[in-house]
């Protein structure tokens, strides 16, 4: 039985992967993990986290994976007896020299993919240190996986789905260099995703002496490139492994894991809800296991760069653009109310609403869901229209919670 991992980057967002079917959550706190910039969680939220996953038999892994320096690690270590108490599962760690420190509070050590693990070797001494698991390198090919994972004697975990980085496993530079936040200390501002101008500068010497050790066609490919040449060439698109599940179950890994603990709830919870789906269904079933066509349709309703497969079957296609989603979320209101006996929802809306809208409602508690509206009334009056400013009563077959944040899905080519 592979196990489903899903980011969580805030209360919505893990209550959202839960309800959806992950077998696990990982999450970062303030400091230690590879997402800066998202919301993370504090030392103190972790028992509220613990609790929130055991009441759907999931496990909790906390991310530490940043390159950490002498006062951090300490800092670090400082805090494990009270991230063990707290009765998360595991740590992710990318520095090593924690393995021992986790295993000793009694914590799974996970070694990240910012590790590169590449081979059976390096995960014979991983498991001599006390890892659990290691996240193998995004560099490599099924066949590979497959080959490793037979050899390894720790649990080995992959990406499924989400974005890709330019970098070997995540190491990259280019942010520092230009901003000075550094993306291995989990501040990037992803300046790969930004259209860059490509220049090919030759000297006349170059022109004459050089030629002949360069290939006619990369010859000609380079001089194309000019100043009104632009592109996202640094920027992949995203992975997306939907319809190949029945081969990376066959790798033998014991993780796929989901990447987007910066994205929003509606994200994980469709993308965790669309594995979960694919997954049980070739595990209940593999002799009539089919790729459903809606799958991938959906996962395009959701934030996304286009899909690739990475390097899975061993070159990515070509670069991304910026997000290619189906809807643009935009934010119409507030739930005052839900009445549990007839399943209706009183919303606080300041943009407009109409029958046959598409809404999405997130909570704390609630979640991520998403409704097409079919019913609305406004004292007691069934109502097709709603204008701005109103308090409306919609017919919600999910229960939702006050203060839920309400959003309308508006169709990108409606704009």
């Amino acid at each position: 039985m592979v196990e489903l991992l899903a980011p969580a980057g805030n209360f919505i967002s893990m209550r959202a992967v839960l309800e959806n079917g992950a077998d696990a959550v990982y999450f970062g706190l303030d400091e230690y993990n590879m997402r800066a910039n998202a919301k993370n969680f504090s030392l103190d939220d972790l028992p509220k986290i613990a609790k929130m996953a055991s009441d759907y038999d999931a496990k909790t892994y906390l991310c530490t994976n940043i390159i950490l320096k002498e006062s951090e690690i300490e800092k670090l270590k400082n805090n494990l007896d009270v991230i063990s108490s707290s009765e998360i599962d595991g740590l992710i760690l990318s520095d090593i020299g924690l393995i021992e420190d986790a295993v000793s509070h009694g914590l799974e050590a996970h070694v990240s993919v910012q590790e590169n693990v590449t081979n059976s070797h390096t995960l014979k001494t991983l498991h001599k240190l006390g890892a659990k698991r290691a996240i193998l390198s995004r560099e490599l090919s099924i066949e590979e996986i497959t080959e490793i994972t037979d050899k390894s004697p720790i649990e080995t975990e992959i990406f499924i789905h989400g974005a890709m980085c330019m970098a070997i496993s995540g190491r990259c530079f280019l942010s520092y260099g230009l901003y000075g936040r550094s993306a291995n200390c989990g501040d990037c501002l992803q300046p790969c995703r930004k259209n860059w101008t490509l220049t090919f500068e030759e000297s006349q010497n170059d022109a004459v002496s050089n030629t002949s050790d360069v290939s006619e066609e990369s010859f000609v490919i380079s001089k194309s490139y000019d100043d009104t040449y632009r592109t996202n060439f640094f920027s992949p698109k995203d992975m997306c492994m939907i319809e190949h599940i029945p081969e990376l179950i066959n790798t033998g890994v014991s993780s796929f894991k989901i990447e987007g603990r910066a994205r929003s709830p509606d994200y994980g919870a469709m993308v965790t809800g669309i594995y979960r789906e694919a997954i049980d269904l070739y595990l209940n079933n593999p002799d009539e296991y089919e790729v459903n066509p809606k799958w991938m349709e959906e996962l395009k309703s959701v934030f996304n760069r286009g899909f690739d497969t990475g390097f899975y079957f061993n070159v990515p296609y070509e670069t991304s653009e910026t997000n290619q989603s189906k809807y643009i979320k935009k934010d119409i209101g507030q739930v005052v109310n839900f009445y549990n006996k007839v399943s209706v929802a009183e919303l606080r809306v300041w943009d407009d609403l109409k029958i046959g809208d598409k809404i999405m409602i997130q909570g704390e508690t609630t979640g991520s869901i998403t409704h097409v509206i079919d019913s609305m009334q406004i004292e007691g009056q069934d109502v097709k229209e709603v204008p701005k400013n109103s308090n409306v009563g919609v017919l919600i077959p999910t229960k939702v919670r006050k203060n839920d944040f309400v959003y309308k899905l508006i169709e990108r080519s409606q704009q």
